[in-house]
């Protein structure tokens, strides 16, 4: 029978896996539960795969070179997440490991929790709650109407497209930046970034995390944007140079931000900046919602099916490569 490795720890296991694709996997081979923390070093990770043929992987799990060397009766290596930069996908071709790796299916869940920081950042509703919870008096602010104002979205993907349909809905002009130029609906503009940044109310980073966009953000950017603005990152830490937001923050250049990823482990915030009183931040959980994460925990379960029967496995990564899957072929 096909051993599946879950990397999960158990809170991760509840919050980014679930019964139903646990039950899924179970009726496809058996399924090893990790009892521990998510693994963070390849030591650890090679201790809980040994003997196992198929790794459905936490984003967490890194799995440098050295994890598919030292797993030989290793066939799959399944991310439950579209981000694989920290899988060697090399060595793993060069051992015969597929990898494959989950589609978007946060859209509408990172979409709203944008959204939600905007009009918390606009209507000071944080801060109010944190002065009521101290048992102080809570401030009285004007707030901002995001009827009418700019939102620019940096990365017009996935999240971005969704996100521009739903703030237009609301009445916002709707700036989009993206390298490669597309048709977009009536009453949004694709424009270059330093319009994007001159011109809009919120700043929404949604850029992928690619060599050529780390510290996109940085000092010149947060220069050319309104003083009233607010920055809002739902994408990836490396594209924000935090020291310049910071510094932006306390200067006054932006009126604040919004963040729910950072240089911390797992893309959170990172906690010195986290804890500005400009800023509103979260921990991750942009994407975390029940539907958000059953999506992506499917994908692993029906490529698993596919890998197990013979079929091609969808959303592979390495496929002319992966040598051991006939292994497992029924």
């Amino acid at each position: 029978m096909t051993t599946i490795l879950l990397t999960h720890s158990p809170q991760a296991l509840a919050n980014y896996y679930g019964d139903r694709a646990l039950r899924g996997l179970r009726e496809l081979g058996q399924v090893k539960l990790n009892p521990g923390e998510d693994p963070t070093t390849p030591e650890a990770l090679v201790r809980l795969a040994q003997g196992c043929q198929i790794v459905v992987s936490s984003r967490l799990a890194a799995a440098p070179a050295q994890v598919f060397d030292a797993l030989p009766d290793l066939v799959a290596y399944c991310r439950v997440a579209v981000d694989i930069r920290n899988i060697d996908v090399d060595a793993a071709s060069r051992n015969g490991v597929l990898v494959t790796r989950a589609t978007p299916g946060f859209d509408a869940s990172v979409s709203e929790w944008i959204v939600g920081a905007m009009i918390d950042a606009s209507r000071h509703i944080s801060r109010a709650a944190h002065a009521y919870w101290k048992g102080e008096p809570a401030p009285v602010a004007m707030g901002r109407e995001l009827r009418g104002a700019t939102v620019g979205i940096i990365g017009h993907g996935h999240i971005g497209s969704y996100l521009a349909r739903v703030t237009q809905a609301l009445g916002m002009r709707v700036l989009v930046q993206d390298p490669q130029p597309q048709s977009l609906p009536g009453g949004m503009r694709q424009v270059d970034l330093d319009t994007l940044l001159a011109e809009s109310d919120y700043v929404v980073c949604l850029a992928p995390a690619l060599p050529e966009t780390a510290g996109l953000m940085g000092r010149d950017a947060y220069a050319r944007m309104k003083r009233d603005a607010i920055f809002i990152n739902a994408s990836r830490g490396e594209l924000v140079d935090e020291e310049a937001l910071r510094d932006a923050l306390d200067s006054g250049a932006i009126a604040g931000c919004a963040l729910d990823v950072g240089r911390a482990q797992d893309q959170m915030p990172s906690p010195w900046l986290a804890a500005h009183p400009r800023v509103i931040a979260t921990p991750h959980i942009g994407g975390l919602t029940p539907q958000a994460a059953e999506h992506q925990a499917m994908d692993t379960v029906e490529q698993v099916r596919a890998i197990v029967t013979g079929a091609t496995p969808p959303h592979a990564v390495n496929l002319a490569r992966a040598s051991r899957l006939k292994r497992l072929q029924r």
